[in-house]
């Protein structure tokens, strides 16, 4: 089984190039669910029918639904919060903070998660692809796992008196978070297709997206540029100039790109017509494809590298690599916490835990190149803390 998440920038395209590929999945023989966890559900309009948040029959092998975050807070959330209420109760906490504790930040895009995770698990599908957010509700939506169980583990020590001789929910909830978190750095069943237009601010957030993601240890297999003006070599007047010069323009801005990715980048030109209904989509879905299966070759990224790679220099210098995709405007800054180093790349932020073997060293040098970062450590006296790193 494959989980396919379709994201981007607010109206590149993602929903209809998401309905697409689920349509044309579907005639190859697969059978498909694709969902939206975008709240704005416009999943339907793309196939021109109503959705409901059960999947339903769109086309032979090929089912929709759109998530219903709101339900799922109204139906699940109320007696996880009551379980969370008296573990926070127990460990001396006030009526009124554990009220305002179990009101978690995010819970309607952490169970959108979880009910994607959960249909694909239990259907029937071989593929199940997500219209997911515009790109920084996704990359919320993924960093949730992560976040809300390191949350739970710092709570569970001050419960466990509390619950060691009842349920632990909070341990349930960590362990489901857990395997969520392992379906989604999994890239032999997850990966994510980022979709752009060819326009530099929309590439510049593209760029931050795909660090971001790497970060997450997520891959990405692909990007689509989409909305490309049609060539008119052979017109004449001022409708062609006008559109050999957006062309010309839009070519110049996937130039630079392909310069600094080695993802495949595919096209598709903007059409006259409005994609909606499956003839229509398979139709823009034969542009983009071609012969060739949509989760194969041409979107056959290679597998991410490992987020760190230790290298020995000497006895006690060694030399840490970071796989991030970095542009000369990334915003970066390390630090170091414990045993832990502290990345951020553009606003987004991930602690990551030191090997073993740098947990006495002290950062004393970093640098980029075109596999990410490397930063130097070097052994120290005694059991300190190192510096915050910092490249220039």
């Amino acid at each position: 089984m494959r989980i396919l998440l379709f994201t981007g920038k607010g109206g590149v395209g993602k929903t209809t190039l998401a309905a697409a590929t689920a349509a044309r999945l579907a005639v190859g023989g697969r059978k498909v669910l694709v969902c939206s966890a975008d709240p704005a559900h416009s999943l339907g309009d793309a196939y021109g029918l109503p959705l409901g948040s059960t999947p339903s029959e769109v086309d032979t092998c090929l089912y929709a639904a759109h998530v219903d975050a709101r339900g799922l807070v109204d139906r699940s959330w109320q007696e996880l919060r009551r379980q969370l209420h008296t573990a926070f109760a127990g460990v001396g906490l006030d009526e009124l903070d554990a009220a305002e504790l179990t009101v978690l930040p995010g819970v309607d895009e952490l169970l959108a998660l979880t009910e994607v995770a959960r249909l694909a698990e239990r259907g029937p599908w071989d593929v199940v692809v997500v219209d997911c957010g515009p790109t920084a509700e996704t990359l919320r939506l993924l960093a949730l796992p992560e976040a809300v169980a390191g949350y739970l583990r710092r709570l569970r020590g001050p419960a466990r008196t509390v619950l060691r001789h009842s349920a632990d929910p909070l341990g349930r909830l960590a362990e489901h978070l857990g395997r969520l978190r392992r379906l989604l750095v999994d890239p032999a069943v997850t990966s994510v297709r980022v979709v752009l237009t060819p326009e530099r601010l929309v590439v510049a957030e593209t760029r931050r997206t795909l660090a971001a993601l790497a970060l997450r240890g997520i891959r990405v297999d692909g990007l689509v540029a989409n909305r490309l003006a049609p060539r008119a070599s052979r017109w004449r007047g001022p409708a062609a100039s006008w559109l050999r010069t957006r062309r010309a323009e839009q070519d110049a801005v996937l130039a630079e790109l392909d310069a600094s990715t080695s993802l495949p980048v595919h096209l598709v030109e903007h059409r006259a017509v409005e994609p909606v209904g499956t003839g229509r989509l398979l139709e823009l879905a034969e542009e983009l494809y071609g012969e060739a299966d949509p989760l194969l070759a041409p979107f056959a990224a290679a597998e991410p590298p490992p987020l760190l790679r230790l290298r020995a220099v000497s006895d006690s210098v060694h030399e840490l690599g970071i796989a991030l995709p970095l542009s000369d405007s990334s915003s970066l800054e390390l630090a170091r916490v414990g045993d832990d180093l502290a990345i951020t790349v553009d606003g987004v932020r991930r602690l990551v835990s030191l090997p073993v073997l740098l947990h006495r060293h002290a950062v004393t040098d970093a640098e980029a190149n075109e596999a990410g970062l490397v930063l130097r450590f070097e052994a120290e006296a005694g059991t300190g803390a190192a510096e915050p790193g910092r490249p220039a």
